[in-house]
């Protein structure tokens, strides 16, 4: 679509929606094949209609219309947390750590660019149109210039030729799925030798899938939790759009950073307890959350 039938597309959606989105209702947030210009058109379509400016109607907006310092790179760097705390729960640093990634979009990137700072080596990176791989670590500024040129990472000469079935496969401590949803199936989980996978997509791992990897005794950060930083810190552009005060980067990083290392270890100490995966964790911690308020508040009859 050109811009102009993006913008109609867009438009229209809202206000389809309208009676359903709202700063005390639902607050929809940038995916797959929407940015912060789409935001914006939807904060302008919501607020035209109820005749005052709503900046707290959606998040990952432009900087200039409410936006919050951080939030693009918040799902990688939530990313980054999981799988930094994931490697020391298993005994080793992240630092010097060998990671393949699948994705290299806003996600995948940021991952990548934040594990290759802490240290970590990125071995082996694919995305839509193919993939790159080398042993002693790929060079991440060099390789988000050839993507951000390229529109992929094919092609990059810093390393050799990958395929997604390779990547799966390699002998890498951390693997991070980080494109779309059912890309560890039944069928390529058994070859995973990652000591850890960190579910950067939605659902990027099969029900059947998760159970083979859970029996391999590999660490699974469910994407529940390993993708919660951008929804986090779209609860921070929220927050600073109600409190019409915005916070610096500093400070968004350091509480997304608090945020993201209390809801691992809130995950792992139930899994713990109850000897389950993470997965079943998280879903015990938020049911609990939910069944504790709910008895305080009682019933309305």
């Amino acid at each position: 679509m050109s811009r102009r039938e993006l913008e109609a597309l867009t438009r229209r959606y809202v206000a389809e929606i309208i009676d359903a989105i709202g700063p005390e209702k639902d607050v929809p947030a940038p995916d797959v094949n929407t940015n912060d210009q789409v935001m914006a058109w939807v904060m302008d379509t919501y607020s035209m209609h109820v005749g005052h400016t709503s900046t707290a109607v959606v998040t990952g907006k432009p900087l200039e219309l409410g936006g919050s310092v951080g939030r693009r790179e918040a799902t990688g760097r939530g990313v980054m947390i999981v799988a930094r705390e994931a490697a020391r729960h298993l005994g080793f640093d992240i630092k010097g750590a060998s990671i393949g990634i699948q994705g290299f979009g806003n996600v995948g990137s940021v991952s990548a660019d934040l594990l290759a700072q802490a240290g970590a080596r990125i071995v082996g990176v694919t995305d839509w149109k193919g993939g790159v791989y080398n042993g002693k670590g790929l060079d991440i500024p060099k390789l988000l210039e050839h993507a951000r040129m390229h529109k992929t990472v094919d092609g990059f000469p810093g390393g050799e030729p990958l395929t997604n079935e390779q990547l799966f496969a390699l002998e890498a401590d951390v693997v991070i799925p980080a494109a779309l949803e059912n890309q560890i199936t039944v069928e390529n989980a058994p070859g995973i030798k990652a000591r850890i996978v960190v579910e950067a997509a939605n659902g990027p791992v099969t029900p059947e899938a998760n159970n083979i990897l859970q029996q391999r005794g590999v660490f699974v950060v469910p994407d529940i939790l390993a993708n919660s930083g951008g929804v986090t810190v779209s609860y921070f552009e929220w927050v600073q759009d109600r409190y019409g005060y915005f916070w610096e980067e500093s400070d968004v990083n350091m509480r997304l950073e608090k945020k993201m290392h209390e809801a691992f270890h809130a995950v792992l100490q139930m899994s713990l307890k109850y000897k389950v995966d993470m997965r079943t964790a998280a879903y015990i911690v938020a049911i609990a959350r939910v069944g504790t308020v709910t008895q305080l508040r009682g019933m309305y009859a």
